[in-house]
Parts: C-alpha cells; sequence; structure tokens
C-alpha cells in the first residue's frame, strides 16, 4: 500500500499558518513541529478513506469541529474570510468525502497523533551539520592541497596564480561555483569564519571541530598575506568572470585567463582594503593564543591595510573594473572603514580604532543608516552590532552617546528580523527571511548569526531587546535564529535540506563545476572550455562528486526549488553562505555553557584528534629548495634524489635574476619510468621538461631512466628556487 505525502501550494502553507496561530491548543507546538506531523498525517487520510485528502484540510476541518459555538471564528489572512462552519475557500478537497468516512477518520486522530508525533519531534544533528559545513571550504580550496585534504575528489589548481605579474597568489577559495578568486567575498568569508570562532570556540573546540575551522580560517590568511606583498598594494582578483563564465571546466583544467588585478594609490579600493584588514584583525584574534607569531603577523598586515584604506579612498570596482558585473560595491566603502576600525579595536584595544568609530559614526553612516540586511557588500549592521558590545561593555567612553545611536540601529536591524519592528524583513509563507531571488541564503545565514550573537550580548548584560512592538528577551532572538536554521536543514514546505548532504532530500544538480564534472584523480581527461557545457553541464544526472556541506542559493519567496544545474539563483553555493553558520551551528550544538560573551575572548587551542589508521602508501619526497647550492631529498633512502644549484646570476633593468639547474637522479635499482613532477614558486621559463596538465614529465627525448642515471632541467627567474618535489612515478 503506497503512503502518499503530498507537496502543497505556499496558499494552503499560508492559510495554516495563520490558522494555528489563532488557535491556543494549536500554538502550543512549534509551527514545523505542526507541519511535519500534518504531512504524514495527510499521507494517512488515503489509507483510511481511500482518498486523497490534503492534510491541512483535515486539520482545518478537525479544528472547526471542535470551535464550533465559539463566538470567534479564526481568520485567514490568505483570502481574507473567515472560516465558519465550513471549510475556507483556499483549503480545498481533492475529491468528496462522504461524513461518514470523515467521522471515521477524526476519530482515528489520536492514534495517528500517536504515531506520527515521533517524527515531527525529531530534532536536527546541529553538531553533523556542523561538521559538513566546514568540510565544504575544502572543496572550495585553490593551490596546492595539503596531505590533510578530506574532500578527496578535489586535485590541485591555479598553480600558476600571480606568475605574470611576478607574485605568488597560489592559494585561496574560491567563491562559489566557478574558479574565480574574488577578493572581497574571500575576505569576508574570512571575517565571519573567525567571529563564529571568537564567538563560540569553545563549543567548537567541545564537538572536536576547532581545528578544522581554524586550518580554514588559516587557508585564506595564507592567500590574503601573500596578496598584500607591499604596504599600499593588494591584489584583489584573480581571473576574469566574463571568461571563466564561457567556460565549464573543474579548477584542475582551467585554461581561463588567470591575470591579477591590484588596487594601490593611483588606483585605490577602500572597502576591499577595508574588509581585507577586518578579515586579518579578527584571524589574529583566533590565532592569539595557538600562533602568536602568526597573530603578530596579521595584525601587521590588518594595520598597514587600514591606513592604506582610509589614507587612499575610493571603491574598489572603480579600480577592478571586471569586478563590477560579480561583486559591485554598491554601499560604497564607508562601511568596511568602520568595520575594519571595530575589528582592529578588537584584536588591539588600541584606543585610537575606538576613537575612530566615535569620531566617524555619523559622518559615515554608522549611526544613520537602519539595516534590514547583512552581507559580503552592506557591513552597517555588522559593525552597529560589534560597537552596541563595545558599549556593553562599558568601553565607550567620551562616546556613549555617539555609540548609543550605533546601538539603536544595531536593534532596528534585530526587530525587523523578527518582525517587531518599524519596516520588517519580507518572509516566504514557510517563514524564511527573503531579500532577494539569485542566492537569497548569504542574507539569511548572516542575519541569524547577527541575531545570536545579539542574543548572547543582551543576555550577558541582563538586558531585553526593545522593538516598536515592546520588549523582546534575548531567548526570542535566539528562537528566530533557529528557526532560520532548521528551515534550511529542512524544515520548510518542500521538506529539502539546502545544504548539500545533509538529510535525505537535498539539492542533486548544484551549480558548481568541480562537483559536477568526474574528477580529475578518476578521470584525467582534460575537459575542454566548451566541452564542459556540452558533456557535464547540460548532464541532467546527479552530480558525480558530492558538494558536502554547501549551502546553496534556496528558494524563492514562495518556498519554491528547482534542483537544476543550471538555476544558478537557487543551485549554486558560495562560501560566504557558510561562513556564518560555523558559529550558528556551534552555538545550537554545543548550547551557551554559560559563557559571558560580553568578557575579553580567548579562544582556546585546537586539540589534535589522531587520525584513523590508513593503508599504507609509499610518498613521493617532498624536497625543499634553497637559493644557495643544493637540495636535498627529505629521505636519502628515496628512490628519486633532486638537487638544485645556483649555476648563474646577473642584474637586468634593476631586478637580479637566476639560473638554476636541477638535476634528478634515479637512486632505485630499477628503471625509473612516468615520473611526475610538482614545481611550485616558479617565475619564469623553463628547460628540459615537458609540462603535462598540472605536472611536469620527462621531456619528449627521453622516456626513462636507467638506474643511476640523471636529467637535468634548467629556470632562470628573479626569485629564490622554485620548490621542486615528485607527485608520482613507477618503477618497472
Amino acid at each position: 500500500m503506497r503512503l502518499l505525502v503530498p507537496s502543497f501550494p505556499s496558499s494552503i502553507y499560508t492559510c495554516f499558518s495563520s490558522f494555528i496561530s489563532s488557535h491556543s491548543l494549536l500554538s502550543l507546538f512549534p509551527f514545523s513541529t505542526l507541519f511535519s506531523f500534518l504531512r504524514v498525517f495527510g499521507g494517512l487520510s488515503e489509507v483510511v478513506t481511500g482518498k486523497s485528502l490534503p492534510a491541512f484540510g483535515i486539520a482545518i476541518a478537525i479544528a472547526i469541529l471542535s470551535t464550533r459555538g465559539k463566538k470567534r471564528s479564526p481568520f485567514c489572512n490568505y483570502c481574507k474570510k473567515e472560516i465558519r462552519s465550513s471549510l475556507c475557500f483556499c483549503l480545498y478537497i481533492h475529491q468528496a468525502v462522504t461524513m461518514e468516512k470523515f467521522v471515521r477518520l477524526i476519530s482515528m486522530a489520536p492514534f495517528f497523533l500517536l504515531l506520527c508525533l515521533p517524527f515531527a519531534l525529531a530534532r536536527h544533528d546541529y553538531g553533523q551539520a556542523l561538521s559538513k559545513s566546514i568540510l565544504f571550504f575544502e572543496a572550495q580550496r585553490s593551490g596546492y592541497l595539503p596531505h590533510n585534504q578530506r574532500v578527496t575528489w578535489r586535485s590541485n589548481s591555479g598553480l600558476n596564480d600571480g606568475k605574470a605579474s611576478g607574485v605568488d597568489l597560489v592559494g585561496g577559495y574560491y567563491d562559489a561555483g566557478d574558479n574565480v578568486k574574488f577578493g572581497l567575498p574571500m575576505a569576508f568569508t574570512i571575517t565571519m569564519m573567525s567571529w563564529s570562532i571568537i564567538e563560540y570556540g569553545k563549543q567548537l573546540g567541545s564537538s572536536g571541530e576547532l581545528g578544522h575551522a581554524m586550518n580554514a580560517v588559516k587557508w585564506g590568511t595564507d592567500y590574503l598575506i601573500k596578496a598584500h606583498p607591499q604596504p599600499d598594494v593588494l591584489y584583489g582578483e584573480v581571473g576574469d568572470g566574463n571568461t571563466d563564465h564561457y567556460c565549464w571546466q573543474r579548477p584542475e583544467d582551467m585554461t581561463t585567463d588567470r591575470r591579477a588585478y591590484k588596487i594601490d594609490p593611483s588606483n585605490p579600493g577602500s572597502d576591499l582594503a577595508g574588509e581585507t584588514a577586518a578579515a586579518m584583525a579578527a584571524a589574529s584574534i583566533v590565532f592569539r593564543r595557538s600562533n602568536p607569531s602568526y597573530a603578530n603577523e596579521l595584525l601587521t598586515h590588518a594595520r598597514q591595510l587600514f591606513n592604506f584604506a582610509d589614507k587612499y579612498r575610493g571603491k574598489y570596482d572603480s579600480s577592478i573594473t571586471v569586478a563590477q558585473k560579480y561583486y559591485r560595491s554598491v554601499s560604497g566603502y564607508n562601511d568596511e572603514l568602520l568595520w575594519a576600525a571595530a575589528w582592529l579595536y578588537q584584536a588591539t584595544n588600541n584606543q585610537y580604532y575606538l576613537n575612530y568609530l566615535g569620531n566617524n559614526g555619523d559622518s559615515m553612516g554608522g549611526t544613520g543608516w537602519a539595516m534590514t540586511e547583512f552581507g559580503w557588500d552592506v557591513k552597517y549592521a555588522g559593525v552597529q552590532t560589534l560597537v552596541a558590545r563595545f558599549l556593553m561593555q562599558g568601553k565607550a567612553g567620551q562616546h556613549a552617546p555617539v555609540f548609543e545611536k550605533y546601538q539603536q540601529k544595531a536593534e532596528y536591524f534585530m526587530c525587523s528580523c523578527l518582525g517587531k519592528g518599524s519596516r520588517n524583513v519580507q518572509k516566504t509563507p514557510g517563514g524564511l527571511i527573503f531579500r532577494q531571488r539569485w542566492n537569497n541564503m548569504q542574507f539569511v545565514t548572516s542575519a541569524s548569526f547577527l541575531t545570536t550573537v545579539y542574543s548572547d550580548y543582551l543576555a550577558s548584560a541582563g538586558r531585553n531587546l526593545n522593538c516598536a512592538a515592546g520588549n523582546v528577551a534575548p531567548s526570542q532572538l535566539l528562537a528566530f535564529a533557529k528557526s532560520q536554521v532548521d528551515y534550511i536543514l529542512g524544515d520548510n514546505p518542500r521538506a529539502t535540506s539546502y545544504m548539500v548532504g545533509y538529510g535525505n532530500n537535498y539539492p542533486r544538480q548544484v551549480h558548481h563545476r568541480g562537483s559536477s564534472i568526474v574528477s580529475y584523480k578518476v578521470d584525467p581527461t582534460f575537459v575542454t572550455c566548451r566541452g564542459g557545457y556540452a558533456t557535464w553541464f547540460s548532464r541532467k544526472g546527479s552530480d558525480p562528486n558530492l558538494l558536502t556541506g554547501a549551502i546553496v542559493g534556496g528558494p524563492d519567496a514562495y518556498d519554491n526549488f528547482a534542483d537544476e544545474r543550471d538555476n544558478y539563483e537557487q543551485t549554486e553555493p558560495a562560501t560566504y553562505n557558510n561562513a556564518p553558520l560555523l558559529g550558528l551551528l556551534a552555538r545550537l550544538s554545543g548550547g551557551h555553557g554559560g559563557y559571558n560573551q560580553l568578557l575579553p575572548v580567548v579562544v582556546p587551542a585546537p586539540i589534535e584528534k589522531k587520525p584513523a589508521p590508513q593503508p599504507k602508501i609509499t610518498p613521493a619526497p617532498v624536497l625543499q629548495s634553497s637559493n644557495y647550492g643544493v637540495c636535498f631529498s627529505a629521505s636519502t633512502s628515496a628512490p628519486v634524489a633532486i638537487l638544485q644549484k645556483t649555476t648563474a646570476t646577473w642584474i637586468a633593468k634593476g631586478k637580479t635574476y637566476y639560473r638554476y639547474s636541477t638535476i634528478v637522479t634515479n637512486k632505485s635499482a630499477k628503471e625509473l619510468k612516468d615520473i611526475k613532477l610538482s614545481i611550485s614558486k616558479l617565475y619564469g621559463p623553463l628547460w628540459g621538461l615537458t609540462k603535462s596538465g598540472n605536472f611536469y614529465a620527462f621531456p619528449s627525448w627521453i622516456t626513462s631512466l636507467a638506474a643511476g642515471k640523471s636529467l637535468e632541467f634548467v629556470y632562470v627567474h628573479s626569485a629564490s628556487a622554485a620548490d621542486v618535489s615528485v607527485s608520482s612515478y613507477t618503477l618497472a
């Protein structure tokens, strides 16, 4: 016998929501619980009546019978009619059901309730969702992947990034489903990951995910350090969205333009430099205890970038014009300057940055803008939340009157999310924050994070939230954030999880190049620029690689969602969707724990987990390079030895150039074949090897090396010796 679990029009969902809110008995249950129960109840109705009857119709009918004779009738907000002795017009029944069968169904309601309630009350596994959400960042990595990479279907990519500009820009994150490294959203992602760790590091530590979260931050900050080679120079993009979107290739096969774009005093970008300063400052707090020297290095970069941003003012997309179509800075740069100052004060306790917030709050919009959104472009709500924290900590001093205005705007944002303000955020019938069709989830996760931290700030200060609709307890802010997370994880009209890999019903055709194309490790056959569209993009099956933990763009204003790869507005993920979730899920998984969120922050050092035993694989030796003399293999017993030495040096146009000779020797007793060398930090021409994808192989005139034999290759560039290592080989 088939159990029918119907799907419902959003109009029915809206009407049901308004109906249960008017019934005291039904309102005792969370809406998501009632909805889950009624989905199953609707399916069971077919078993009893032999007909398909919407669960909402049954629920309304039962409630109507229970309210007969009462003076007041429930009111349907959808069709604007009262529900009296008959069903609301918009809650239709598919087929006529006789009263005898209907009464029989109602008499069995208690049985159905006992049967279905355990399913409805099942809670989400926030710990599992947390682990998956962090894993997504490993799928977005660019550069040389580390030995402990857990997303195993990915391989090295973008290994020549920055080379044409004479700078090493290998590493960092791809922002979404494409292969471009956009600096502004990447920096915001790192800031939000760091903020998550700063607020909820203890909960992350208890879950065993703190180390992974800190690794995710460091992968980003390592790149940002490279992207800031001089105090007043910052590289803000690698690759071009136009050429990248013309192709559908996995990162390992990229043939698109990898030009690097920068800002400098002649081409300023205060928003980009300010957000990067904020990311560096926030990350320095994360590493202050576990890696103090690295934290100090980050702070140095943060200070320099803030000074650069403040001194040479301008919008970054006026300098890096190729970013305008993808990440235009609509809000300008004042919010980023305040945002950076707030994080630098948090990181250094330096009064200069506090004064900056106090002296510039009015002129830069920090006290004037009343926001209902927060994200990679508009930072005002985040600034206002941080400054409100400083005020509650008693640090405002002479700036207290200005900081109180910041706090008023922070609370305006919180009240608007709750629907208790003078101007409230739009929500779908299912209760999800909705701002725009294209990647709406970015606003959901970031707003939910702000309401969560502000809830804890208020609780620590012993305060309530003041809204236009009255005082609100801090717990209501947390409950709101939880409702948004629960919606993402599956408590919604479609019963769809918008986190890939969580639950049973999640997006299978994600708009993501790496996920949608067979792994390079499974089939290294080159995927051409346009061939990827023909073979993989247009394919209707599930992605060959599971993009675990990715938060996709999500449903439209009516809770509708189409799981189709070309539906980029709804199925494309982004790093900044996930970043705020780290803190949210850690908080929901680990609870509050009695922590005072207003006390000075100390992020605990991560506890390293012992990895599970792995099958023994003979590793290729990793070889370190030096600018002087010889480089030795990490293992003297390795079958392949590599020695490098400088053979010539000269100066041309003010630059010092070096010629390096590299000898590869077969030290084994067998014939060496199919060698693949990995070469990084190479910024000039190379002779004596053949480029093969991301690796270098024997030249065309050599097919193998006999025992004891060697080959030589040379290269020239104006830097220290490149890093050369053996990726793989065969001994015959």
